[in-house]
């Protein structure tokens, strides 16, 4: 299972949250966000990763060009689309980035918009899950109502978000069995400060419950 801990910000503590083992980390490149770090800033926590590691850009309804402009400067790996983009964006996006892994966040509150996952099924590498939240596209640290996902198996490799933390993640597998996991506020002292502390405890937790 892959993990991946995203609202990095600063260089030390992407280094040291690589060493415990997560196999992605997130860069918010949405300027609202009280996480958001420019292409300058991202490349100085990149230049200091294993060449392992995903480095995955998030972004929220940005124009492919820009997209592409900040994946090239970045030396990001991955693109995490966490707006209103549609398939055809995501297609469109393909032919900037053959390279890059392109995930699709999708923000869950019902039946219905769980099924939206099918449609992006055809033009990306990667789904994501993410609690819905009417003013925030993320990091709000809700939870997704678990027990509604028991039986979903989309035909891509999906990763679960929304709300999780050390305490509550073997919970959450207990309901879900994703193919990745995306904590941001829940290993947090602050908005992009990480707290080490808490991300050594995710991965001690989930050592001997699931292979990572």
């Amino acid at each position: 299972m892959r993990i991946k801990i995203c609202g990095i910000t600063q260089p030390s503590q992407g280094v040291a949250i690589s060493k415990l083992g997560a196999h992605a980390l997130g860069f918010i490149c949405v300027s609202a966000s009280p996480r958001y770090v420019t292409p300058s800033q991202i490349r100085t926590v990149v230049e200091v990763l294993p060449p392992t590691i995903a480095k995955i850009g998030v972004f929220a309804n940005t124009i492919t060009e820009e997209i592409a402009r900040i994946v090239t400067n970045s030396g990001l790996t991955g693109v995490q689309l966490h707006g209103d983009e549609s398939p055809a964006f995501c297609q469109q996006l393909r032919h900037y980035l053959p390279d890059a892994e392109i995930i699709k966040a999708l923000r869950i509150h019902s039946w219905e918009a769980l099924q939206k996952a099918q449609i992006y099924s055809c033009c990306v590498d990667t789904l994501l899950l993410d609690a819905y939240h009417p003013q925030q596209l993320g990091g709000t640290g809700k939870t997704l109502n678990w027990e509604m996902l028991k039986e979903f198996s989309p035909p891509k490799p999906w990763f679960l978000a929304g709300g999780l933390t050390p305490d509550n993640i073997l919970d959450a597998l207990s309901y879900v069995h994703p193919h990745g996991i995306d904590l941001s506020s829940g290993v947090e002292w602050a908005p992009g400060d990480k707290d080490i502390d808490k991300v050594a405890k995710l991965f001690a937790k989930l050592k001997d419950e699931v292979s990572i």
